[in-house]
């Protein structure tokens, strides 16, 4: 996790980003360290990477990166407001001892990459560019399976879609192109639909470690659906930080392996 220590929406590179609106940093920051805190209850280790000055966006450690296996895929970001965040990264899991490369095709982490069992879910669309998808695959050696995305409010797959377990999803169809929501359908059938009110709070941008799911609060239909899955849901408010496009996910970067 990276601290919103200067997290400010300045410019807009996605629907949610509003400039001419002042966020309140103090509230961003409370509500980041409450995500934090409900993690380590949780009985999870949470690493800190360092803010830099003038990368707003680095909270959403999310979009950093990929690890799997002891290997780091680092981001090649699409928006030059963000490409610094890059070598941020790079230094950081290199300073612990994990191989890690740059993407060469444009890929913007766990934004747009995603591991359920034996598969990647990777995005495209918005960000993360089709060709990436190659790329993921061979240097993961896990096979990818490619997702488009097709409305611009959820412009990465962690806004659209939610991985609760080795075979579980929740997903909001309207969010993909009618080919990717009948991949989606044939690989999980009995995934959790979510509703347009719940994917509108960033209901799916949430964390699960196979037990209990963090995700927004306001999402409450989701956090029903997933309690009656047997999973115990955490609600947390991150309203402040979704006002620049990002939620629990986002500025959640997990490490495996």
């Amino acid at each position: 996790m990276c601290p919103p220590a200067y997290f400010e929406v300045t410019y807009s590179i996605n629907p949610w980003m509003d400039p001419t609106k002042p966020v309140d940093k103090s509230l961003a920051m409370l509500q980041w360290q409450g995500l934090r805190e409900r993690y380590e209850e949780l009985g999870h280790q949470v690493d800190i990477i360092s803010p830099r000055p003038g990368l707003p966006d680095m909270v959403f450690a999310a979009n950093g990166g990929m690890i799997i296996d002891g290997r780091a895929l680092v981001a090649r970001f699409k928006y030059a407001e963000r490409t610094a965040e890059a070598e941020a990264y790079l230094e950081w899991f290199r300073s612990r001892g994990i191989h890690a490369e740059q993407a060469h095709w444009i890929n913007e982490g766990e934004g747009d990459i995603l591991s359920v069992g034996p598969w990647i879910l990777a995005g495209t669309g918005f960000r993360t560019d089709r060709y990436s998808h190659g790329e993921i695959e061979e240097f993961f050696g896990r096979p990818v399976i490619s997702l488009t995305l097709v409305d611009e409010r959820y412009y990465h797959l962690d806004t659209a879609l939610a991985v609760l377990s080795d075979e579980e999803i929740a997903y909001n169809p309207a969010a993909f192109s009618p080919a990717s929501v009948g991949m989606l359908r044939e690989l999980f059938p009995d995934a959790i639909l979510a509703t347009a009110e719940d994917a509108t709070v960033f209901g799916l941008n949430a964390v699960s470690d196979g037990r209990h799911v963090v995700l927004p609060a306001a999402a409450t239909r989701l956090i029903e659906e997933i309690r009656e899955r047997g999973f115990e849901p955490v609600g947390v408010d991150m309203s402040e930080l979704l006002r620049a496009g990002g939620s629990a996910k986002c500025c959640t970067l997990e490490m495996r392996g």
